[in-house]
């Protein structure tokens, strides 16, 4: 079952993801990634491999997870003006990893971990650079199985060494740019910076869902088990519904 998860689920969410973009523009493509779309199947499996009490800790310190998330957006945006894909995948990583490290040393509560994450993507929205207009691509037959193909690698990766890295450190590195990294690096390599730029700043605007995700597995894992991802679900859907009507409006 869990073996099935990895290989079948995240995938899945990105392909879909990633359709929504081709129909809509990049920036969908990220505010669906930025959702719990691999942090959701990565804690699950964690809960159903490690139980209610491990998962709970991991998903309070996912959201300290989520600030180095929204620094991985801006800086992939800002460095993919002046560098190739690689090098700019790998500066973000660097950065993003150096952040959860840090991070995992301090475990804070999860209400606490929930208004850094969210001020981070409040203030990651700000540091965007300016968007440009995306390049128009045809994307080869080849892309889709790749996103897929790529994500199971990295979620079974993940996955793999949770039990070794314990609650704290798993956690932080359960919203790590897995899906993020795909979508944002195949929009730089087939539309170009500005493609890679709205793809991040829809990676932004989806943290608040993400957080919200976050912080209720976080509280509700232990006193109502696996019916706590039920519930975070629903409240992502509720964040994402209000947000898209705010938005709206203005």
């Amino acid at each position: 079952m869990t073996l099935l998860l990895k290989l079948v689920l995240a995938p899945l969410l990105v392909v879909g993801s990633s359709l929504a973009g081709r129909r809509w523009g990049p920036g969908l493509t990220g505010l669906l990634v930025a959702m719990p779309v691999i942090a959701g199947p990565i804690l699950l499996i964690t809960y159903l491999e490690h139980g209610s009490a491990f998962v709970a800790r991991a998903a309070s310190a996912s959201l300290l997870g989520l600030v180095s998330l929204a620094a991985f957006a801006v800086v992939f945006a800002r460095v993919s003006r002046a560098r190739g894909w690689a090098g700019t995948l790998l500066v973000g990583w660097l950065v993003c990893l150096s952040l959860d490290l840090a991070l995992s040393f301090e475990p804070v509560p999860a209400w606490v971990a929930l208004g850094l994450a969210l001020a981070a993507a409040w203030a990651g929205i700000r540091l965007m650079p300016v968007p440009g207009e995306a390049e128009p691509v045809t994307p080869p037959w080849w892309d889709l199985p790749a996103r897929a193909v790529t994500t199971a690698a990295l979620v079974v990766a993940l996955t793999a060494a949770a039990g070794r890295l314990g609650p704290d450190l798993t956690g932080v590195l359960a919203p790590f740019p897995t899906g993020t990294s795909v979508v944002a690096v195949f929009a730089l390599a087939q539309g170009g910076p500005a493609a890679a730029a709205a793809t991040t700043r829809g990676v932004l605007r989806g943290l608040g869902g993400f957080s919200v995700f976050c912080f209720l597995v976080a509280v509700l894992a232990e006193p109502i088990g696996g019916w706590a991802f039920v519930v975070a679900v629903a409240g992502t859907g509720v964040w994402q519904f209000a947000d898209s009507c705010r938005s709206f409006e203005k």
